[in-house]
């Protein structure tokens, strides 16, 4: 019998990203730069949703969309162009759309963004979160009340984590571990959380409280152990020229789940996210800079490096014979015409 459920269950807060490349220097007060790239698009939990839905997962996002031209385009990008089921997402009257500026300069980046808490919360909009094959979560300290009762109704739960302004690093955020499948914190949060000084001592300490654990290591790749099936895997990142970071992390979560889902080895899923996220950096930030499944056969037609060609060769039997049309990147503006979507009624 096929299996009907969403590939992969979001909800999140949604930004309007309005992201700068080619700063010569970083901007200092008084100053002005011009720089030489811009892109534009949905960002925030948009970033993931997208990136799954160019891997063809069936995924479905709630979230809350303003009512105005930054939400209207948002959600237009979404579903219209990008396939994503927006039935569990609202349109909020009055509420404005947050907007992030990013300004990228070398492998990192500064954000500022202008926005309000949503008028609704992802509890309300996860009231009753239809059964998925797997959801992509971002724990917080205070627990999501919708994320036990997808864990009982058998999704499996992939998640993240951020970083904690205050430095406290509340070694009690770890209990939510119970509930997931999967656990993906970069370096940084990893070592923070466990209290440990180096990735594979984090991984060690991860590996107790959840079955598969993966810990990021930005240009030194990514580890990870599968205690379901005794797996251990190290994979270094790919050297490539990065115009803007923003969204690799959530480019990396969700071809790792991709790859799950399809049933790979843990060594195969660790360097496919490890490559989608090195292609999305190639790109203007946020939801648009992801590969799919066009920009990876793409890369793998055209590499030559024999030591790659032995790292990647699972690719000649993993990637689909029709990998789509080329994706759609971040443009300089948005459309002047916008022929959006009606807005879901509250």
């Amino acid at each position: 019998m096929d299996d009907d459920r969403p590939d992969v269950l979001l909800t999140g807060l949604l930004f309007y990203d309005l992201v700068l490349t080619g700063l010569g220097k970083p901007p200092t007060p008084g100053e002005e730069i011009w720089t030489r790239g811009m892109g534009c698009g949905p960002g925030g939990i948009a970033n993931l949703a997208v990136a799954a839905s160019r891997f063809g997962l069936r995924t479905s996002l709630a979230t809350v969309f303003g009512d105005d031209f930054y939400g209207a385009h948002c959600r237009e990008v979404l579903a219209a162009r990008e396939g994503v089921d927006l039935a569990l997402s609202r349109t909020a009257d009055g509420w404005p759309t947050p907007v992030t500026v990013s300004l990228a300069y070398g492998h990192d980046r500064a954000l500022v963004t202008h926005g309000q808490d949503p008028p609704f919360s992802q509890d309300v909009l996860m009231e009753d979160p239809p059964a998925a094959r797997t959801a992509l979560v971002h724990l917080e300290a205070e627990p999501r009340e919708w994320l036990a009762r997808a864990a009982a109704s058998g999704t499996r739960i992939y998640a993240d984590v951020g970083w904690d302004p205050t430095q406290r690093w509340p070694a009690a955020l770890l209990d939510q571990l119970a509930l997931c499948h999967a656990f993906l914190p970069n370096e940084a949060e990893a070592t923070a959380y466990t209290r440990t000084d180096s990735a594979v001592a984090a991984l060690g300490a991860l590996a107790e409280l959840v079955p598969v654990a993966v810990v990021t290591r930005g240009g030194a790749g990514a580890v990870a152990v599968d205690q379901l099936t005794g797996e251990y895997a190290d994979v270094p990142a790919l050297d490539t020229d990065v115009l803007d970071a923003t969204g690799a992390g959530d480019v990396f979560g969700a071809s790792f789940v991709a790859a799950s889902l399809g049933g790979w080895p843990l060594a195969e899923r660790l360097r496919f996210a490890v490559l989608t996220a090195g292609l999305s950096v190639r790109e203007h930030g946020g939801a648009l800079a992801s590969p799919g499944w066009y920009g990876v056969d793409r890369w793998w037609r055209a590499l030559t490096d024999p030591d790659l060609r032995r790292a990647y060769g699972f690719l000649a039997d993993r990637l689909p014979r029709d990998p789509g049309p080329a994706p759609a990147h971040a443009p300089v503006t948005p459309p002047a015409r916008q022929h959006c979507l009606p807005h879901v009624p509250l």
